[in-house]
């Protein structure tokens, strides 16, 4: 499925202007009852299908940012939608006090497409890496034998894994963490991309190393070509667990199942999120082998919502698309032409990218303007993306984008920092 808007009928934003009339009342009444955990765009969306959305007056933008690649899928992809509507109408949760018919299909199916026994369904991406930390210390003490309270677990230097208050106490981002202490102990941050550093920090009380394959709220990082696999082979080399977050750069993003794929790398657990609900539900997951996951017994962990029925559903769904294979080779390719594309930029405005697959980082030059000022001025051009760290911003389409929509996006952009 693709979904298209010819270059020739571009959104038409001259009705009001943007952010006049309806819309900027709504953005205006929801700032002020809303705590400003975020800065949003003056956009207020009433409507989605496949790439694009429509404001509350009628405005339609290209959105190039696919929920921070929730909406790999696109918005309202019919599958999932069928998915969705159809359990909907038979059973919503039952808690995992009880296990309902759509369990058994959805672990099955994951734990398959990740070549993994078992599968430990949450919500959230951040709940899913708190799960991983949890069992990567159970296993430590059960399994490596560390002694009690002494497991250390190893993160990278410009981590995101999400804002719960164990998680920004390893991060490195003053936004996440300053504020917000005294934190859990039993973190060591390295720089991410080396090896060596890596190596150094290990020791005979470390029970895992936590990576993203691709650091995407860090700008779309990608490590330097080698580094997931001396990752792997350092990991089982001194006994450790590798656990890939997966959440933004899983499933179909960089062209492959999984990025850690790039370099057919397995990791011991993957912790997935975002995608794996379709942009319908927050359906997270990590999974990994028995003898990982194993440790854990009744009453140690557990989600009231987590592997509900309408997630498994949808979930399930969202699998089975990714058998097929369309989304990565979809990713790949139209991931080599928006490559190409913003390679034309570079010294143009642009002072670097970073690509894989349908995913970008973009290091907007100075002279040009902030990564918000250009995100702002995408914004009264009818294409929605978001700015990181100050002078990047981030692309990554949903993978039903067509072609001459993604042309036409990635045009805008340049119309913008080569003005």
């Amino acid at each position: 499925m693709t979904t298209s808007t010819s270059p020739l009928t571009k959104p038409d934003l001259s009705a009001s202007g943007t952010g006049a009339g309806t819309a900027a009342q709504q953005f205006v009444r929801a700032e002020a009852r809303t705590a400003h955990n975020y800065h949003p765009l003056p956009v207020v969306v009433a409507h989605a299908e496949g790439a694009w959305m429509t404001d509350v007056d009628g405005r339609r933008y290209l959105d190039l940012l696919a929920g921070y690649s929730a909406l790999n899928f696109g918005h309202g992809h019919p599958t999932l939608l069928a998915a969705a509507h159809d359990q909907l109408d038979k059973l919503t949760l039952t808690s995992r006090a009880f296990v309902h018919d759509q369990f058994a299909d959805f672990t099955a199916a994951l734990g398959d497409l990740c070549g993994k026994d078992l599968v430990l369904p949450m919500n959230t991406g951040a709940e899913a890496v708190e799960t991983a930390i949890k069992v990567a210390r159970k296993w430590g003490y059960d399994v490596k034998g560390v002694p009690a309270d002494q497991a250390n677990i190893i993160v990278m230097s410009g981590n995101f894994h999400g804002r719960t208050t164990t998680i920004v106490g390893f991060s490195d981002d003053p936004d996440a963490r300053d504020g917000f202490g005294p934190f859990a102990p039993g973190f060591r941050q390295v720089a991410y991309g080396d090896l060596a550093a890596l190596e150094a920090a290990v020791d005979d009380h470390t029970v895992a190393v936590l990576v993203e394959p691709i650091q995407g709220e860090g700008g779309v990082v990608i490590p330097p070509s080698g580094y997931l696999s001396g990752v792997r082979e350092i990991c089982t080399r001194t006994h450790v667990l590798m656990l890939a977050d997966e959440i933004q750069a899983g499933l179909g993003r960089t062209g492959r199942t999984f990025a850690c794929d790039h370099e057919d790398v397995v990791p011991d657990m993957y912790i997935l999120g975002k995608a794996l609900g379709g942009g319908i539900v927050p359906v997270s997951a990590v999974v990994a082998d028995r003898d990982v996951l194993g440790v854990l017994r009744p009453g140690q962990h557990g989600s009231t919502f987590g592997g509900n029925p309408l997630a498994c559903a949808v979930g399930s769904a969202v699998v089975s698309m990714l058998t097929t294979g369309e989304f990565q080779t979809r990713a790949t390719e139209l991931g080599a032409t928006l490559r190409e594309r913003l390679d034309r930029l570079v010294g143009r405005g642009v002072v670097g990218v970073r690509t894989r697959g349908l995913w970008a980082g973009i290091d907007i030059d100075p002279a040009v303007g902030s990564g918000r000022q250009v995100c702002e001025a995408l914004l009264a051009r009818g294409v929605l993306a978001k700015d990181t760290h100050g002078s990047t911003i981030r692309l990554a389409p949903p993978l039903v984008i067509s072609a001459a929509d993604l042309a036409w996006g990635v045009e805008q952009l340049e119309a913008v920092v080569t003005h």
